[in-house]
């Protein structure tokens, strides 16, 4: 269970983050959300798919690092062996919070917040967070990445409510077959629908492009060649 407190230089003056890419760490995992703007980074080695939010309807993308539950294809003795890793695992073990600040435009501001429960946090080891009273540079650079988290999931919003409008969304189902003579189903997963997309009017494409969503699509398409990658990955740690 996570435990996400506000980031206080105060009290968190000693704390360290573990950086390294590890199942001990928490990195064991099937797939990860990622947003447009990584999109062409992402789609250069991971399937990137549609998930959605069992509680409220949303689809959100992710990206595909394994089959099965808590699998990661991409993990091994060295680390994670990939040549992009997201940046929502890259953020770990930070999060972005928000406290009322009546000065601010929305009353709220937006804040640091670590998970004192996650394994990378320590007094002993790894990145330092402050220093000579203020922020380290890995500090600065986790903000940074929170910051951007923050404003990419209005924009993934705006892209969903796009390619939904223009129903380029379908439900994509994976019959996996492996060399040890086993299946993989991967079900729950939505992907673009690619004869639609074809049937698009050169208005609508127009309106994807001014938007920025049109490539974003093209990358999603496209990063279903990594598929066969991670099968491939899936037949050496079988065999």
């Amino acid at each position: 269970m996570a435990n996400f407190v506000m980031l206080n230089q105060e009290q968190h003056a000693d704390i360290k983050v573990i950086d390294e890419r590890s199942q001990v760490y928490g990195d064991n995992v099937m797939y990860a959300m990622t947003f447009p703007f990584e999109f062409r980074n992402v789609q250069g080695s991971y399937p990137i798919f549609f998930q959605k939010n069992a509680e409220t309807g949303a689809f959100f993308p992710v990206a595909l690092f394994g089959f099965q539950e808590a699998e990661n294809l991409f993990l091994d003795d060295s680390g994670w062996n990939a040549a992009y890793i997201p940046l929502m695992i890259r953020r770990q073990p930070f999060l972005i919070g928000f406290q009322e600040d009546s000065t601010a435009k929305d009353k709220k501001k937006a804040v640091i917040t670590i998970d004192m429960d996650s394994p990378r946090v320590n007094t002993e080891k790894g990145n330092a967070l402050f220093e000579h009273g203020g922020m380290t540079e890995y500090l600065s650079q986790m903000n940074a990445n929170l910051e951007m988290i923050n404003a990419a999931h209005e924009h993934n919003e705006k892209f969903i409510n796009a390619i939904m409008e223009l129903e380029l969304i379908e439900q994509f189902t994976l019959d996996v077959p492996l060399k040890d003579g086993s299946t993989n189903q991967l079900l729950g997963l939505y992907t673009i629908n690619e004869d639609k997309v074809q049937e698009l009017s050169g208005e609508q494409m127009q309106q994807l492009n001014s938007q920025g969503f049109l490539m974003p699509i093209f990358m999603v398409m496209a990063s279903h060649s990594c598929l066969r990658t991670l099968v491939d990955r899936k037949n050496e740690q079988t065999v």
